[in-house]
């Protein structure tokens, strides 16, 4: 009779362990009401954000830190609560939407009348540095299809100060260069 239980044991014991990791949003740092927000006037009213492209170790589900020699370590029992393409693509939409006189939509577009903006985000890196800060750089792009606005490619970079090595420092990092990606983007497309 025992030996009927076994198996139902070692399920449980190994679906308690494969759920240990803790799992962090990534999250922009705009927390406060639309209306509590000061918002840029910008030149077009409606914006979509395309998926942001990221590198492989920052698309995979693992929190990573690099470390002095230049690796990348994988930050034990954590992960991304969402997929980063995902998270990153919403984070930033956030940001924007509620940082702007301009109605922000992370792909696909939802309304009938396209957006007068399409956004496209590159990321080259994204990386937590060791005892340092958190580096978010690549190239953006503004299309606008219909000529509302003067179309350009812009190369960015964003680095914004850690208070330790953790994984919840590094999800709050990555939310505030997204933020201040988002404000680096607006003032491209202020009136």
């Amino acid at each position: 009779m025992t030996y009927r239980f076994v198996p139902l044991a070692l399920v449980v014991l190994v679906s308690a362990c494969a759920d240990s990791n803790a799992r962090f949003p990534i999250a922009a740092e705009v927390t406060a009401p639309a209306a509590a927000v000061t918002q840029m006037r910008l030149a077009v009213s409606t914006i979509e954000v395309q998926d942001v492209s990221l590198p492989a170790y920052a698309a995979a589900s693992e929190i990573v830190i690099e470390q002095a020699d230049g690796s990348l370590r994988v930050v034990p029992k954590a992960i991304w609560a969402d997929d980063p393409v995902r998270g990153v693509t919403n984070a930033l939409s956030r940001s924007l939407d509620l940082r702007s006189t301009a109605t922000v939509v992370a792909e696909p577009w939802p309304l009938a009348e396209p957006a007068a903006v399409k956004l496209e985000v590159r990321i080259d890196q994204m990386v937590a540095s060791v005892g340092g800060n958190f580096t978010l750089s690549g190239q953006y792009a503004i299309a606008a299809p219909e000529g509302a606005i003067r179309e350009r490619v812009k190369r960015f970079s964003v680095s914004t100060p850690m208070t330790d090595d953790s994984a919840a420092s590094v999800a709050k990092a990555t939310g505030v260069a997204i933020d201040n990606l988002a404000t680096e983007i607006l003032t491209q497309l202020r009136r």
